[in-house]
Parts: structure tokens; C-alpha cells; sequence
């Protein structure tokens, strides 16, 4: 992997039980009233009847497309849900190149898939490369295999919504002043 820039990178470490996707859902939807341009991925979890989570969606916070990304395995099922096929839909669409305006990539999650090295990990990697800044969540059954993918370079951030916008807008600011920089070296000098 080749870094170009500063990482900015973080994920919100949260425990079983925790509404991630709701909260997250919360802060994309504050960056986006602060007018920060983002792009990713949100998960949706519809409920049945019985309040069980029946069926995941991935929503694409540029297209707002909406990837289905498990498998009904019927009530009994007690293995995984997670639909790999759905999942490499979604990450085949992460895949396209990055708009140079994007100032911030949120990507629903580093879980199981990412951690056996699939999943949406290349777009993880992507960002990382591009400077962008990333903002994740983390449950606790996968902390140490996210500690190695990004080997000291990211912040873990509690669940606390001030927090995590505070970071997200810390660095979105970065970004924005390093761009005008960039832009400024790059323009050709007026002489008198």
C-alpha cells in the first residue's frame, strides 16, 4: 500500500447490542447538513414480525442505490446471513475511482468479512491511499484484526455522537486546507 498523504482514519468500537447503523445513519445524516461531501456506504437492517433482523441493506451515499447483502437462511438458520455475492456488488461499486471532491469515505463496517481479507476491504485501502478520511465501526470480535490491518495509523472512537462529528469535521477541515493548498501551488503565478 502506498500512502500519499496523511491518514485520517477512525471507527467507532462498539459492543453487541449497540444500534451502530442507526447512529451512523445520525452522523452521515449531521456531516450532510454541514454540507461535508461523503461517500460509502450506510447498512439498513429491516425487522420482521418478531423483531428479528431479517434482511441487511447496503445504501450508497452517492447513488443511494440500495444492495441487498444477505440471504434469507429461514428462522432455524443460526450460520452467517451475509450474502457474498451482494457484498461483492457493493464493493465492485466502492471499486470505481474515487471523486477528487469526496472529503470524507464512511464505510458501514469492519467485520467478519474484512477481517479474512475480503468484504469492503479493498475500498478501505483505497481511501487509505488517497488521503481520504475514513470513518468505520468496529464490534469488539474484530478489534484485533482491524489493529493489524491498519497498524497504528487509526483512532478508535466511543460511541458518542459530539465525538465522532467533532473528528469527522477535524478531519474534513484538514483535508479542505491541504486541497487549497494544493491548488494554490499549482496555479500558475501572476507576474506583473
Amino acid at each position: 500500500m502506498t500512502i500519499t498523504g496523511t491518514v485520517r482514519l477512525a471507527a467507532v468500537v462498539y459492543d453487541a447490542g449497540f444500534k451502530i447503523d442507526d447512529f451512523l445513519t445520525r452522523v452521515a445524516n449531521r456531516l450532510r447538513a454541514d454540507r461535508i461531501s461523503m461517500a460509502g456506504v450506510l447498512q439498513e437492517n429491516a425487522r420482521d414480525a418478531a423483531g428479528v433482523c431479517s434482511a441487511m441493506t447496503l445504501v450508497d451515499l452517492t447513488s443511494r442505490g440500495r444492495f441487498r447483502i444477505s440471504q434469507d437462511l429461514g428462522s432455524q438458520a443460526e450460520g452467517c446471513r451475509l450474502d457474498a455475492q451482494g457484498l461483492a456488488e457493493i464493493g465492485a461499486l466502492l471499486d470505481r475511482p474515487l471523486d477528487r471532491d469526496i472529503e470524507l469515505l464512511v464505510l458501514n463496517r469492519f467485520g467478519k468479512a474484512e477481517a479474512e481479507g475480503g468484504g469492503l476491504r479493498s475500498a478501505f485501502v483505497r481511501a487509505m491511499e488517497a488521503g481520504i478520511p475514513l470513518l468505520t465501526v468496529v464490534r469488539s470480535p474484530y478489534t484485533e484484526a482491524w489493529s493489524e490491518f491498519h497498524g497504528g495509523l487509526a483512532i478508535n472512537l466511543t460511541p458518542d455522537l459530539d465525538q465522532v462529528i467533532a473528528w469527522c469535521r477535524d478531519a474534513v477541515r484538514e483535508v479542505r486546507e491541504l486541497r487549497a493548498t494544493r491548488r494554490t501551488e499549482l496555479s500558475p503565478s501572476v507576474h506583473p
